[in-house]
């Protein structure tokens, strides 16, 4: 396997260059790299490295994003080649994800997904201003391990736990994990309302739901 290559993928995702990353997933399928390979050796590498420079400060929401996209473009493209093998990435977990009834704020919510994604979970966004009973019966049909809850709204926010308490209701609780998050939650809300995880970031986000499927 070339190291050049998994190198320049790497950073076809630090540079959030889709268009490269498109091309350097044809090269590798070209040049009999397996597909797996190259998305856990090549760009997952590259989406670690800016997830951890936005974590230490020295990346910000924008290149956030255009790596996400980025990585996301690299895996579609791989995805062919994947099918045709017969061989599957590794899920790691189901995550259903919503930005609560009555707030229609999008870009954090589709931040998250991404990053989720590009970690390997297999995510289901049903988008915004999402009623409660959409939600529950979205996590039951698919299985889900987790629900991921946005609000950016202090009027809104109260339904994230109107959610977790429709999921106890339901009996789906603790098996379905909860995470919310949004601009005016805080970990004295986090705790009030019995919900599992927070974070404040995407790249934070995907350490928590990592966090809370492996401890089952």
């Amino acid at each position: 396997m070339s190291t050049d290559l998994l190198a320049q993928m790497a950073q076809s995702i630090v540079d959030g260059d889709a268009d490269a990353a498109v091309q350097l997933a044809r090269e590798a399928i070209n040049a009999g790299i397996n597909p797996l390979d190259a998305i856990t050796h090549g760009f997952v590498a590259g989406i670690n490295q800016v997830g951890e420079a936005f974590a230490r400060g020295d990346a910000f929401l924008p290149e956030l994003v255009m790596a996400g996209e980025a990585m996301k473009a690299a895996v579609a493209a791989l995805e062919p080649e994947m099918h045709r093998l017969g061989t599957q990435r590794q899920v790691l977990g189901k995550v259903v994800l919503a930005t609560v009834e009555g707030d229609i704020h999008e870009i954090g919510k589709s931040l998250v997904g991404t990053m989720l994604s590009a970690a390997g979970f297999e995510v289901y966004d049903l988008g915004v201003n999402v009623s409660t009973a959409r939600i529950i019966e979205k996590a039951r049909a698919v299985g889900a391990d987790i629900v991921a809850l946005s609000a950016l709204l202090t009027t809104t926010m109260v339904k994230q736990q109107e959610v977790i308490a429709a999921l106890t209701s339901a009996g789906m609780r603790p098996a379905v994990r909860v995470m919310v998050g949004g601009a005016p939650v805080t970990r004295e809300w986090v705790q009030h309302i019995g919900a599992d995880g927070s974070s404040e970031d995407a790249f934070g986000a995907v350490q928590v739901a990592k966090a809370l499927v492996s401890a089952g």
